[in-house]
């Protein structure tokens, strides 16, 4: 079933971060511009599968060719937000071998040795990939912010750093498409409450994740500065409603096949003869 039968109008405009954006006044448990409810979304979730996979292996294969495009997903959000289930159900239709997937947690001593874009800049995604950061650079303007680990001084560089960082990733042919997935609280609180229910879920559940909750406030916060500072016409912010996990999951795969499209990948063409090729393997 085409897009066009689930969305009334295009997600890539209703959750971009514009001048003026306010993420107090974004709701939480809205699905904008989809025209269903679940069982409309699982459907275009499998609807879309097929077409993101095409357009990832097109943009694989012209990267084996010298295409030195590739296309990065940034997933940034509250814990239990749902970034897990986007690399499950939409990343995970592509070819993995055309992925380069870099979970970002606590720095290592290593890595606290270098700048804090050291670690992220040896995980960028090469020529024909689609990279996916589960958290990101931006750890270190949010957490940094909201827990104190960085001075002022230092944290206003690094707003300018991240803008610098994404501008050459641009530049040298990366599209940059950064997704904050946005949760409310009392959604949070479900979803914790439900992992400690669960002796399967136990696992995932982390103790530091309330203590994080008792920051909510002051982690909203750093979300709006840095969504404020570092979106740009190279490397946009969308902002998407996570209350519902099918339209996060949607809204999402519909970003990415809208940034793929815009690509306006053609296969690449073979050095060698078809026909003859066809001929000597009919004689083989």
């Amino acid at each position: 079933m085409p897009k066009d039968t689930f969305w009334t109008t295009d997600p890539s405009e209703l959750l971009r971060v514009r001048p003026g954006f306010d993420l107090a006044d974004q709701p939480t448990d809205g699905t904008p511009g989809f025209d269903g409810g679940k069982t409309e979304g699982q459907d275009a979730l499998a609807a879309g599968r097929d077409k993101l996979a095409e357009l990832q292996e097109k943009l694989y294969a012209c990267g084996r060719e010298g295409d030195t495009r590739s296309v990065l997903l940034v997933l940034q959000a509250m814990d239990t937000a749902g970034k897990g289930g986007i690399v499950s159900h939409v990343i995970g239709a592509m070819n993995p071998g055309g992925v380069h997937y870099a979970g970002f947690g606590k720095p290592t001593p290593e890595e606290l040795a270098h700048d804090f874009l050291w670690r992220i800049w040896r995980e960028v995604p090469s020529a024909g990939q689609v990279g996916v950061f589960d958290r990101s650079h931006y750890e270190d303007v949010l957490i940094g912010r909201v827990r104190q680990l960085a001075p002022p001084d230092e944290l206003e560089r690094r707003y300018g750093a991240i803008t610098g960082f994404e501008h050459e990733l641009a530049e040298s042919g990366t599209t940059i498409v950064k997704v904050m997935l946005h949760i409310s609280r009392g959604e949070q609180k479900k979803r914790l409450a439900a992992r400690l229910d669960d002796r399967t879920k136990l696992w995932k559940f982390n103790p530091a994740d309330v203590d994080e909750r008792l920051r909510w406030d002051d982690y909203q916060e750093a979300y709006q500065i840095a969504l404020e500072r570092t979106t740009t016409a190279e490397a946009p912010w969308f902002v998407v409603p996570a209350d519902h996990k099918w339209y996060a999951r949607v809204a999402v795969q519909q970003l990415l096949i809208h940034t793929l499209e815009r690509l306006d990948l053609e296969w690449p063409m073979p050095d060698y003869d078809v026909e003859e090729q066809k001929r000597r393997l009919a004689a083989s």
